[in-house]
């Protein structure tokens, strides 16, 4: 174990990313940032991943049941091995205790099936036509509600409730309860932290949504959860149990990712002025921003794999049954791929980013995050000619491991 904590410890010559501050205590070694929990507010566990590229590029986090995996190639072939590497570790020791079986823990002809259900609605082809302007007079709508006080937390009101609502538009959900479902999907992504609040959205998300899955069975309507409740998986219906668990991870996906993705682009532009301007008078460049913010600060850090056979990674030997948790976070800034890569920097060419997974497990939303937080980056900018951090507040900071993304962000609209 000193090995492993010397191979991990916190580099003194590494400088920080930009825009992000270190926290006053940083863990100083991998299993310290997992010992702190999924949802504490690291600010910047990227020293200690780069540390551990370096010198020990898998480490035991539990003995002999869990491994971290850090570099970008390592994290790369796990993803793309669907015969050695299975997805089951998100049911059977994940969020699926929480939510249920679903297409995060399923493998195969099973996980193409389901996914199927869902793909079409976040398809390309779905987001197009009148879609984009329902999105747009979303984020208006959202943002009428602060326009006119000349500051706000961003991150309150705008980037925690906008994703949602977007959300509701495709699932059927009742609009005027966005900010409860964000907060239930919220509890549920902690639950590993507060057992008794995560079973307590469950129960009070189950109720909420049990009564809707059987609405939509007797009298469908053209959203996804119509779809779901009414779809023939080869001559068998879902179960109202199944149907409930979709809508949880889709109600957690679209409230956790998108939220932390535009919070975080936001964050980048409002600490440097001049990518700032330059994305105000070149709107083409929010592409650019995204993906770079998806590379920087993924909203999403790590994901689980377990192993099906005995298999060896980096020079370590992993028994079959054991867990591994992939290191997006770290994959994302490995300096073998990308070239100085503590730095935010929208020019970058070349290795895509992890962000979104790889291979079969490939985000179905993706599309869909994107064009949210673009139509809302174009949104803010036209609203607001002078929109900046409000100097009166303490500087926000991008925190957190499991999930990422800022804890404020105070502006100033005029």
């Amino acid at each position: 174990m000193d090995e492993l904590a010397a191979a991990a410890a916190l580099d003194p010559n590494l400088p920080p990313p930009p825009i992000e501050p270190t926290a006053e205590t940083p863990p100083r070694t991998v299993p310290d940032l997992f010992h702190a929990g999924p949802m504490a507010p690291i600010a910047n566990p990227y020293p200690v991943y780069a540390r551990a590229r370096r010198g020990a590029p898998v480490i035991e986090l539990l003995p002999g049941a869990s491994y971290f995996v850090s570099r970008y190639d390592d994290v790369v072939a796990v993803l793309r091995d669907h015969e050695r590497y299975s997805s089951r570790s998100n049911t059977d020791r994940g969020i699926g205790i929480v939510i249920g079986r679903t297409l995060i823990g399923m493998d195969g002809g099973e996980h193409l099936k389901h996914r199927g259900l869902i793909t079409p609605s976040l398809a390309p082809r779905a987001l197009r036509g009148a879609f984009p302007g329902i999105v747009d007079a979303i984020a208006h709508a959202v943002i009428d509600s602060f326009a006119s006080r000349g500051a706000t937390d961003l991150a309150a009101e705008f980037t925690y409730l906008y994703p949602l609502r977007v959300f509701t538009e495709i699932l059927g959900l009742p609009p005027e309860n966005v900010k409860t479902f964000h907060d239930w999907a919220t509890d549920l992504s902690r639950v590993a932290c507060d057992p008794g609040r995560g079973f307590a959205a469950v129960k009070l998300m189950t109720d909420a949504l049990a009564p809707l899955v059987e609405q939509k069975r007797a009298r469908p309507r053209n959203d996804l959860i119509s779809e779901l409740a009414t779809a023939n998986l080869e001559g068998e219906r879902l179960s109202d149990d199944e149907v409930i668990s979709f809508l949880f991870l889709l109600v957690m996906a679209g409230a956790e990712t998108t939220y932390h993705l535009l919070g975080s682009a936001l964050l980048a532009m409002l600490c440097d002025p001049a990518l700032l301007a330059a994305v105000r008078a070149d709107r083409s460049r929010i592409a650019a921003v995204l993906e770079e913010t998806l590379r920087w600060d993924a909203p999403i850090q790590i994901v689980s794999r377990m192993a099906i056979d005995d298999v060896e990674i980096a020079g370590t030997r992993i028994a079959r049954g054991c867990d591994l948790v992939l290191g997006i976070g770290s994959a994302n800034r490995d300096e073998t791929r990308f070239p100085d890569p503590d730095r935010f920097d929208i020019g970058r060419r070349g290795e895509s980013h992890l962000a979104f997974g790889l291979g079969r497990h490939y985000c179905a939303g993706s599309r869909l995050a994107i064009l949210e937080a673009t139509v809302a980056i174009n949104a803010l900018l036209d609203r607001f000619a002078e929109l900046r951090l409000d100097p009166r507040s303490r500087p926000p900071r991008v925190t957190g491991m499991a999930f990422r993304g800022p804890d404020h962000l105070r502006v100033c609209l005029s």
